[in-house]
């Protein structure tokens, strides 16, 4: 259902050339040219998931990283300090019957990593720069 929004909304905003491509990171970037973006909706804990991701991305592409738990943030958060980036938290409220009015009801708030490849050196001056916290 995401990547098909994903599809749609590329077409609509004008990148119908779009590559949407879903599996399993890392073993899903085996198959693929040296990709232009990594979006990554969970899974961050897996150990060598993110540092797979980076490695695999092109110097200049983008890579993005969803997160609901304090865990995946804690690694992002290391990740932001090391290579800059953008690091938002996002929150949603639905609106949902309360008797008979209606009210919000929030959504599990979510944490985004946004970055382009550049100078950092990813996971290895991640782990050096904080004590060898991000393995």
């Amino acid at each position: 259902m995401r990547a098909e929004r994903i599809v749609r909304n590329a077409a609509a905003l004008g990148v119908p050339g779009l590559r949407v491509v879903q599996g399993k990171a890392p073993a899903a970037l085996a198959e693929l040219d040296v990709p232009d973006a990594v979006f990554i909706g969970g899974g961050l804990t897996a150990p060598g998931l993110l540092e797979a991701c980076w490695a695999a991305l092109r110097p200049g592409g983008r890579l993005v990283a969803n997160t609901v738990t304090l865990e995946s943030e804690a690694l992002l958060t290391q990740w932001y300090r090391r290579c800059g980036g953008e690091l938002v938290k996002l929150s949603v409220a639905h609106a949902v019957p309360v008797g008979g009015f209606t009210g919000w009801r929030q959504a599990m708030p979510v944490t985004q990593w946004s970055v382009v490849k550049g100078g950092c050196a990813g996971a290895s001056g991640a782990a050096e720069e904080l004590g060898g916290a991000a393995k």
